[in-house]
Formats: structure tokens, sequence, C-alpha cells
């Protein structure tokens, strides 16, 4: 190993010298090789490692892409999401003819593209607290892709029970973060957040905008970040959390330790895992599905606005969203002011609820619901997925 590198923590994978790397192998990865940390022994490591992405999507495009073409030998992707059009700035394992695919099979193509003496597992669903912890078992070192709260505490409360390293990463509009978790007697996730944020104060990167070119440049830290995890080279990011702020392209790291009072790792350390969905106040599988069956199509609606049906459009955006476009005639109810609104709302009226991107109106479709109303629907995609039709239209 380089001398002027610190090796804080063992490999987690392992070299198999029977297994070798065949001529086929050595030509492909020569400019590794000769890298004097990283040589034959490495590159036997990184074959028969096995790393799990959470999420194939604008972080784990570029750790999947990266991981495959170094020879990380089996790479499992965990998704349940099809390709939409929205994605293609970001979420560069896909292409506009796999628009409407799987997320997993677009994945497993390309993947197979870059290097096909990777394996790669599809785990088609979402990650849950009933098979996180099945699934997580069978991999070395996990990488965080996930675009949710209830996703991250999940990962890393089931790779602290299983003893696996998590590569973290983030990012929301033009910021970003990354780290490593879980590693011997560095901090853990919960170390740094204990308690989730309020769900209505998390936009998501519909609602809040992302950079297209951010998660790919999280997303190839993260993968730096596993291969050095796993051949045991370098010094992590464990202890860290690296900052990105790429509107003035400036990079601050902040130090971390390990909370003796973690409710995962410290003195209270978990032993299961628990309901995510609730501990965030997010809706969980059963819900979203519920929401999905109460959703309406772009089409739908200018068919009732064009049969001039009872319906009442209903925006929950915010004031300052709305100067880009609002649909005719709509009424302007903001999240925040729904509940004091709902004795002005029709109930005579089909209801039909509309957001940016069809997150919030979802939720004001169920807070509705609960209050007793019947007809009311949320418009799916929201004013994006309306304006891309109006526009195409």
């Amino acid at each position: 190993m380089d001398a002027n590198l610190t090796q804080h923590a063992p490999p987690v994978a392992s070299p198999d010298s029977a297994a070798g790397l065949t001529s086929d192998e050595r030509d492909r990865y020569r400019r590794q090789l000769t890298l004097p940390s990283f040589g034959l022994e490495g590159q036997e490591r990184l074959k028969t490692s096995r790393v799990l992405i959470v999420g194939a999507g604008g972080l784990g495009s570029p750790a999947a892409l990266y991981l495959a073409a170094a020879g990380v030998g089996t790479i499992g992707l965990v998704d349940h999401d099809v390709v939409d059009i929205t994605n293609l700035h970001r979420q560069l394992l896909h292409g506009t003819s796999d628009v409407g695919r799987d997320k997993l099979a677009s994945a497993r193509d390309r993947l197979r593209d870059i290097n096909p003496l990777v394996q790669v597992v599809a785990h088609d669903s979402w990650l849950t607290s009933a098979n996180a912890m099945d699934i997580i078992a069978n991999y070395d070192l996990v990488i965080d892709g996930a675009d949710n709260f209830a996703t991250r505490y999940l990962v890393n409360d089931a790779c602290v029970l299983l003893g696996r390293p998590n590569v973290h990463g983030s990012v929301f509009r033009f910021d970003g973060q990354a780290s490593v978790f879980g590693m011997p007697d560095g901090p853990c996730y919960r170390c740094l957040y204990p308690e989730p944020p309020p769900p209505e104060m998390v936009p998501n990167c519909a609602e809040g905008g992302v950079l297209g070119v951010l998660p790919g440049l999280v997303g190839t830290i993260q993968a730096t970040e596993a291969i050095k995890v796993l051949l045991g080279i370098g010094t992590s990011l464990a202890g860290r959390l690296l900052m990105i702020d790429a509107m003035r392209m400036q990079f601050r790291t902040v130090m971390l330790s390990r909370d003796p009072e973690c409710p995962a790792c410290g003195t209270r350390t978990i032993t299961a895992l628990i309901d995510y969905d609730q501990f965030c106040g997010t809706p969980g599988l059963h819900a979203l599905a519920d929401a999905r069956a109460e959703e309406i199509s772009v089409a739908t609606l200018r068919g009732w606005i064009d049969r001039n049906e009872r319906i009442t459009v209903i925006d929950v955006r915010e004031p300052t969203e709305t100067a880009a476009g609002v649909i005719g005639g709509a009424r302007l109810v903001p999240m925040a002011e729904l509940q004091a609104a709902m004795d002005t709302l029709p109930r005579d009226h089909t209801l039909v609820m509309v957001c940016k991107s069809g997150v919030r109106s979802a939720r004001a479709t169920r807070q509705l619901k609960a209050a007793g109303f019947t007809k009311v629907c949320s418009l799916a995609g929201g004013m994006v997925r309306w304006e891309e039709h109006h526009t195409a239209g």
C-alpha cells in the first residue's frame, strides 16, 4: 500500500486468489492494476466484492456505472420504479428509448454494456422493514441513493444491525452531501440526524428541483468512497460530512463524531427495524398505492374541463409558485391554509388537487378524504405534467 495513504480500517472485501483475473480482466483493468495502492490484490478484492445500491436514480446511476467499470464483481440494485422523461437530465443509467421501462431492466442493460464481466442482481421492490435485512445481509457495503428520509433511516439502521458500511449521498437543488456511516467506531446517519424533519418541510426533487450534474458529482464521490472502503485504502469520509455548494463550487468538510446517545449505534442501540414511514410521518406503500388510485391524468382533467363537468380545481402551491402559470379557473389554497378553507370547498363538485409535481396534491387529497370529502382526486405529475402536455399539444 502507498505509505502516503492512511488506512483507517481493514478492507471490507477479501481477495479470492483461486478466482484470479483472466487475461481479459487484466487488459480491461490495466490502468488500475498499475496503481501502487491498488494492484492485483486490489482488483481481486473488487472482483469478489458485493455492493448494494439503493435506488437506480440520480445518485445510483453514476455510482453503478463507475463501480461496474471498476470491476466490482456483484452489483445489487434496489428499485421499483419506471423511467420517466423527467428523470433523464440526471439519471444516466437510462435513455430516451427507456422511457416507460422498468428502471431495473434499463439499468441492467446499461451496466452489462459497460462491463459484461460484472453480475447485476435486480431487487424489484421498494426497500422495506420486511425485506431490508435479508437483502443487505448478502452484500459487503451499501450505497444509499435514496431520495427520501424514510429509506435513509431504514438503510442506516439495517446497516448498523448488520455491521455494513453505509456510503451516504444526498442532493437538493444546487447542494449535495456525502459521508460514510457505520464504520467501526464511526458515526452513523442518526448520529448526524437523530430525528427526521417534518414531512411538510421536505420538498422532493420534483418540487424543489435539482441541477442535473449534481447527482453525478455526488454519486461519483460515493463510488470512490465505496472502492476505498472495500479495499481498505486512503482516508474515507467516515467521521466527516462533505458538503458541496455547486453554485459557488465550494467543498466544505464538517467533522462528525459518534454520539453516545445515538438511538441507533449509541447506548440505546436498536435491536430491530421499525416502521420508518410512521417514524418520518410519510405515507407507506399501501398509502402510496391508494394515492395512485385517486390520481387522474392530464387527459382526464382536460376532458372534464372541456365537458364542463362539475369540478373545482384547487391549486395547493404557494403564491410565489404560480407565476409560471395556473390552470384556468383554479382556486389557490396553499397547503398550510387547506384545513381552514375546508368549510368553503364545494362538496357537490369533484375537487381536483394540483401542485407542482403531484406530491403535495396527493397529501392534500388524503387530508380531504380523512375530513369526509368523497369526491376528491390529485392530478398525477402536477403542473409539470400539465405544462408538458400543454406544450406538446
